[in-house]
């Protein structure tokens, strides 16, 4: 196993991976947990952390720089004309109405409606293919129906949209490495892998 290895008990009760920026692998345990029962534990995981230092070491290749103001006001201008039209767009089909729409540059999420119907969008979806442009507005319109994400919810965002899946797919693969250009680059920010779940998650809630 390459990197660095850190383990940090605390009063938790359950053990975790964690595997930094700088690619230090930490183990998060209880403090009853003896070295010889972490030990065992890194090996039974040996496979998933050597998979994820992979993963974490080629993400690092990719990375381009962070995103200067001059960059993202620009985004903005971008979007600013561009999203509200493929809302306009939009609606009618989904069969909605709504209200104010606004660009901002959201780390957590590429999209949100309000109860009121208020909609906020990611100018980094200026950086996407259009059609993925468009799933993200169908599928905020669409919460204006549903406002959860329930199987009659993606039902509604599969009858406009037949193949989102595909279009959510592009954006759960590349739109993390978009969002990561937002935030400084620092060695101690980590990239939090819990082979337990589905893996990291970043780059919004859709």
């Amino acid at each position: 196993m390459e990197g660095q290895l850190e383990v940090i008990r605390s009063r938790r009760k359950t053990v975790s991976l964690e595997i930094r920026r700088d690619l230090t692998v930490v183990v998060r345990a209880p403090w009853h947990m003896s070295d010889q029962a972490i030990r065992r534990f890194l090996r039974d995981k040996q496979t998933w952390i050597e998979g994820h230092l992979a993963q974490a070491m080629e993400r690092r290749r990719e990375l381009l720089p962070p995103f200067t103001e001059g960059q993202l006001l620009e985004l903005k201008q971008q979007a600013t004309r561009a999203i509200p039209a493929r809302v306009a767009w939009f609606a009618p089909t989904v069969g909605v109405s709504y209200g104010r729409v606004a660009i901002g540059r959201q780390i957590s999420r590429w999209g949100s409606c309000s109860a009121v119907g208020n909609l906020n969008f990611n100018c980094l979806l200026m950086l996407c293919p259009p059609e993925v442009l468009d799933y993200v507005v169908v599928h905020e319109l669409c919460h204006r129906k549903h406002m959860n994400h329930s199987r009659a919810f993606w039902a509604e965002v599969e009858r406009v949209l037949p193949d989102y899946q595909m279009r959510r797919n592009w954006l759960k693969e590349h739109g993390g490495a978009l969002v990561e250009r937002l935030r400084p680059k620092t060695v101690d920010e980590s990239l939090s892998f819990h082979p337990d779940t589905s893996g990291c998650s970043k780059g919004g809630a859709v």
